[in-house]
């Protein structure tokens, strides 16, 4: 009660009763946040940042290039700039090119990287402005793609979608994604324990010059460093006296003074005792001898041992901890810290969590990218200085000029290769990573979405392991809870939420001013005992240490006060961490927004939110003026968020900006999601993105694959806030189908669904397929080229053959034309010979041509859209053909309504069987009641209340997460307009003219109707095509193959004893051979005569399977003789 009347006591009775004020509008900050930041946004920041700022920094890292050969001679590197996509028609002559182009021509969608350089000539200096060294595949939608800054009128112009979401690259006309990759945060101290359940520390260090890893292990009580270019494990004590720290005392006080550390230490110390290492000196030999023996490539001057050792502590060990002319200072207290923490981790502290969200780093295009470069940069300049050491030796007049040498494909096919096959694999830092990249998938606009937020991660799919899979508490309004897909990627294959932002990298320099302002007291002025005074907290700076300090509260609000000023970055956080007593600042992760709360009121009011409805206010001046603030995962652990106003009390810091921030894309689309059971959403996460629908207004110019249209998709009846801001509505993916929920004749057990075939009449799921054929026409070295031939005349009728019915006369297939299997598309021929014949063979005079043609194969017709000719990058013909088919719903489809309730058409029922409503409405569905109560689908139901509601008042409802309409208002409107309150019907049975004795619950449910039709799927076959070796038929549908009878249906078939049908099954209808046996020797003979026996007296006819008769003849090849025993069958 205390508490209560210091809250409340000093309240009147009215100030009690007041309504809290709610800021109604706040949802609107979101289309403003995604205006400035889009859904993709985080891939597209990543590449410009990479694009203007780390290419120049890769740059000046390797910008010198010298040749031992002549020490005059010398090539620098003054500026690398990336300029905008273009191609390159005929020999020096380039114009701009459209993204859409490159789509349709097979071409990367790609710009020139150009340098500036100063090189020697001889005894002059020159300089070099703009020469090409390669070309960099550019990501839509970046800062220098062609559709930056656009209106929508110029995007119509281009052939390109307004609302698509760029942040791909287009490469050899495939559209290709850099998925998001996840990691461990490079450069942190994870401390964990093993299975054993001992304790060791690890960091991976990673900078722009190595990467490498250093762990911390604990045997018998004593320390060990352990890092893979050190034969041994080392014992730490000699780590410390090798950096210079030669006093067993400064050791310990660096390491900490409390009894059970000094306990806890002692061993280690004794060690190094008994080692007889007392100097650095010798603490550096003993390691020398352990170094593992690098091959020196390049030759290079031999180091001694000492100088190896120190090398290796200065640069490997530890890489990313700075060392200057040799002084370890920092790296000492680092490993101090490392040690401290294994020994505060085996009392009574926690160790790390791996799969805690704050651990992780997301990777980005961008950060890929500029590793691929980098490597593939230095290979650039060491192939130069090979060339100059090469050539330069060589006493010619020509003086070596190194431009002519400047090889453009290297960097070019290196950045395409990569990205085309998915392939990262980077010698210098034994990266070798598979799947980075994958088609961007255009089922439908929401697939595309949701492929751009997606966040793969590196563990193996293979192990049950429940830790990374399993959702993190942390992982709140980071990732969406419900994208996520079943099976064996469960939980490692995530999604981002809606309102995620990921950050680039930035500079820390101000970080680092403004700490040391702060009273942040650097530790090489320490003498290291007061790391482990109770009240002395370390800072830490993405992962290096910058100081020590006593006061953090007054730090940490003194920072975020300047971030929210905007004197640093909005993107910086810092976050303490009691345990461990330190201050973490960082300048890298994911973070997302949040309104900032003071004195238990919400810092945005109503007049900010009419300000930016208004237009004169945007998200960047809500940042600015500390109204709203992004938090990382670190950040939120010491922050009191409230998800409503209501919820406010004393000790709030943030208000959430809208709680359905929490889902993603996909799970964006379920109307009334928090009243379904949880793995219903997820089914729906993963069939939304199998739904036909638009893919954008560009796709009637598109040819691709593989395309599903729906003919007349409609809006949604019940939306939610998150289709309207990622603009699903003029981008549809489904039907509104009046859904009658009873049960009807027997065809719709099991979720099967009934559909009216009125509705299908007039276009009810109705779709098209579009499907694409092309071929190029090369020329090749001896002067040949491929020749498309004009349609082959039958001889009586002078009219085309069957097959080449639809050519014209070039033999390319006519658009509008009807397509049947096997006909010819197009009619090409190749030369026979290709290669440039080998010398003094005889040369025929007139080439010789090969009938190649492209042919059409398809269950059923289709008909030619269009015909698209035109030339590849590489100058040879491309022709393409679009075509297309409308296909009807038939029994067999597939069918789902946004809420995981999938079913398949089981039966068609012409509209005088179907049962109708008082008000003569027909149901285009009927769907069975079965499907509710084990599902739990409640959202299902209100969206068929809300959406009947809607139908009747001519709106739309909202079905969006954690609010939209609520099903009391939506009731009362039916009862307005005279309709039950239930939403149920009186309804009258199409076949008997009686009423049905129930009520039935009918309306309007949102259907998407799903790529997976029976054409495509359907299968069966009588005779056909057998495989060459085995004489068995073939396997697989587009082999047209059989079903095989496998081991385990051979037993079941044993187990029942039917043996005649076994052997009708696995030889007769298989592989039946007849082959001549001779009784005597036992071998196969041949037509009726034994080799071996030189006879025919013996010889016997028998039928036994041909891959038995092969198996035979291959162990007699290996020198191994089977022999037939044989005995007539009436003996």
């Amino acid at each position: 009660m205390d508490v209560l009347a210091e809250e409340f006591g000093s309240l009147t009775p009215e100030q009690l009763a007041a309504p809290i004020p709610t800021v109604e509008e706040k949802w609107r900050l979101l289309p403003a946040f995604l205006k400035v930041k889009g859904l993709v946004k985080q891939h597209i920041d990543s590449f410009n940042y990479f694009i203007n700022v780390e290419i120049k920094k890769i740059m000046k890292a390797n910008e010198k290039v010298t040749s031992d050969a002549d020490p005059m001679w010398y090539l620098k590197y003054l500026n690398i700039y990336v300029g905008l996509p273009d191609v390159e028609e005929s020999f020096n002559v380039t114009r701009p090119v459209s993204p859409h182009e490159c789509r349709l021509r097979d071409m990367t969608y790609s710009a020139p990287i150009t340098v500036d350089i100063e090189y020697t000539r001889g005894s002059q200096r020159i300089i070099r402005n703009a020469l090409p060294i390669g070309r960099m595949p550019i990501m839509l939608r970046s800062s220098n793609c062609v559709l930056t800054g656009k209106t929508p009128a110029e995007f119509a112009k281009l052939n390109e979608c307004p609302l698509d979401p760029g942040g791909y690259f287009i490469v050899k006309g495939v559209e290709k994604v850099i998925l998001i990759q996840e990691q461990l945060s490079k450069n942190r101290i994870i401390v964990e324990a093993d299975r054993k359940g001992t304790v060791g520390a690890s960091v991976t260090s990673s900078t722009h010059e190595k990467k490498s890893r250093t762990n911390m292990a604990v045997k018998q009580g004593r320390f060990y460093l352990r890092h893979n270019t050190l034969s041994e494990d080392i014992p730490i004590v000699i780590i410390f006296k090798a950096m210079g720290v030669e006093s067993d005392q400064e050791i310990v006080q660096m390491i900490g003074t409390e009894e059970h550390v000094m306990a806890a230490f002692g061993p280690s110390l004794e060690e190094c005792q008994k080692a007889q290492i007392f100097t650095q000196m010798q603490a550096l030999k003993y390691i020398g001898n352990k170094v593992r023996r690098q091959r020196m490539w390049g030759g290079g001057p031999k180091k001694t041992k000492i100088e190896e050792a120190r090398e290796l502590l200065a640069s490997t060990i530890l890489t990313h901890v700075p060392v200057k002319e040799f002084n370890f200072r920092a790296k000492c207290i680092y490993t101090a810290v490392m040690v401290r923490r294994v020994i505060l981790a085996q009392g009574d502290n926690k160790v790390d969590d791996r799969d805690y969200y704050g651990n992780k780093r997301l990777e980005l295009a961008g950060q890929l990218l500029s590793l691929l470069f980098e490597d593939l940069f230095k290979k650039f300049n060491s192939e130069m200085k090979k060339i100059a050491d090469q050539v330069i030796p060589k006493q010619r007049a020509a003086q070596f000029d190194v431009v002519k040498h400047m090889r453009q494909d290297q960097i070019t096919n290196g950045m395409v290769n990569a990205i085309s096959t998915g392939n990262w694999s980077l010698k210098r830092f034994k990266m070798d990573r598979q799947g980075v990249t994958q088609v961007l998938s255009r089922l439908s606009y929401i697939s595309a979405l949701g492929m751009m937020t997606r966040i793969s991660s590196q563990f193996e799919k293979t192990r049950k392991v429940s830790g990374p899979r399993s959702l993190q508490p942390s992982q709140w309004g980071m990732l969406c809870p419900s994208d996520t897909p079943e099976g064996e990627a469960c939980g490692l294959v995530k999604n981002l939420a809606l309102m995620t932002h990921i950050t680039t990298d930035m500079e820390d320099g101000p970080i680092v001013k403004l700490a040391s302002n702060l009273g942040v007291e650097d530790v090489n002025l320490l003498c290291g005992e007061e790391l482990s005074y109770p009240n002395v907290f370390l800072v830490f700076l993405n992962g290096n240490i910058l100081g020590v300090i006593r006061d953090h509260k007054k730090l940490v609000n003194t920072f975020r006060l300047m971030r929210r000023a905007g004197y640093i970055n909005e993107f910086v956080s810092i976050s303490t961490n009691l345990t461990d007593r330190c201050v973490y600042i960082s300048s890298d992760g994911g973070r997302l927004p949040y309104i900032i709360v003071k004195k238990q009121k919400p810092a945005v009011t109503n007049k900010h939110m009419e300000e930016l409805a208004q237009g004169y206010r945007n998200f960047e001046d809500f940042l600015h003026e500390s109204l709203v603030e992004y938090l990382d995962v670190n950040e939120e652990n010491d922050c009191n968020i409230a998800l409503y106003e209501h919820t406010i009390n004393k000790d709030t810091t943030h208000l959430e900006i809208e709680p359905f921030t929490l889902l993603g894309v996909c799970a964006g689309l379920i109307p009334y999601p928090h009243h379904n059971q949880s793995p219903r959403n997820t089914y729906q996460c993963a069939m939304g993105k199998q739904a036909m629908g638009t893919i954008g207004y560009n796709q009637r110019n598109r040819i691709d694959t593989l395309m599903y249209l729906l003919a007349y998709p409609q809006k949604p009846m019940v939306k939610t806030k998150t289709i309207e801001l990622i603009e699903f509505e003029k981008l549809p993916a489904g039907q509104n189908a009046t859904v009658a929920v009873m049960s009807y004749s027997g065809y719709d057990i099991e979720d099967a669904l009934v559909l009216n075939k009125a509705s299908l009449d007039r276009g009810f799921g109705r779709c098209l397929v579009y499907k694409n054929a092309k071929c190029t026409l090369k020329r090749y070295t001896n002067q040949t080229f491929d020749k498309v031939m004009g349609p082959m005349l039958d001889a009586a009728t002078r009219k085309p053959i069957w097959r080449h019915e639809i050519l014209d006369a070039d033999g390319i297939c006519s658009p509008g034309e009807k397509v049947e299997n096997k006909q010819v598309l197009v009619n090409k021929s190749m030369p026979t010979v290709t290669q440039i014949p080998l010398e003094g063979s005889n040369v025929p005079q007139q080439p010789q041509y090969k009938d190649v043609p492209i042919t059409y194969k398809g269950a059923t017709d289709s008909y030619i859209e269009k015909v698209m000719i035109s030339s590849n990058a590489e100058d040879a013909f491309l022709i393409k053909m679009l075509l297309r088919q409308t296909r009807r719903p038939e029994i067999g489809d597939k069918f789902s309504s946004r809420h995981g309730q999938k079913g398949v058409c089981g039966l068609i029922v012409p509209q005088e069987d179907m049962p109708f409503c008082d008000s003569g409405i027909c149901p285009d569905i009927i769907m069975n009641p079965h499907g509710f109560p084990s599902r739990m689908t409640v959202g299902k139901l209100i969206e068929l209340l809300a959406g009947k509601a809607g139908v009747l008042d001519g709106r739309f409802h909202y079905g969006t997460a954690f609010g939209g309409s609520k099903v009391k208002d939506v009731c009362e409107d039916l009862v307005r307009h005279g309709y039950n309150y239930l939403g149920k019907d009186y309804v009258t049975s199409g076949i008997t003219g009686e009423p049905l004795e129930a009520y039935i619950y009918f309306g309007p449910v949102y259907y998407q109707k799903l790529k997976h039709m029976v054409l495509d799927k359907m299968h069966a076959r009588a005779r056909g095509p057998r495989a060459v070796l085995t004489r068995q038929p073939t396997e697989g549908r587009s082999r047209d193959g059989g079903l095989r009878l496998g081991e385990m249906e051979r037993d079941c078939l044993i187990g029942y004893g039917a043996s005649m049908l076994l052997l009708e099954r696995l030889m007769i209808s298989s592989d039946a051979f007849e082959v001549d046996v001779c009784g005597q020797c036992g071998l196969l003979g041949y037509s009726g005569w034994c080799h071996y026996c030189k006879s025919s007296c013996h010889v016997s006819s028998l039928r036994i399977p041909y891959a038995c008769k092969l198996l035979f003849q291959e162990l007699q090849s290996m020198n191994i003789i089977p022999r037939l025993k044989l005995s007539k069958y009436n003996e």
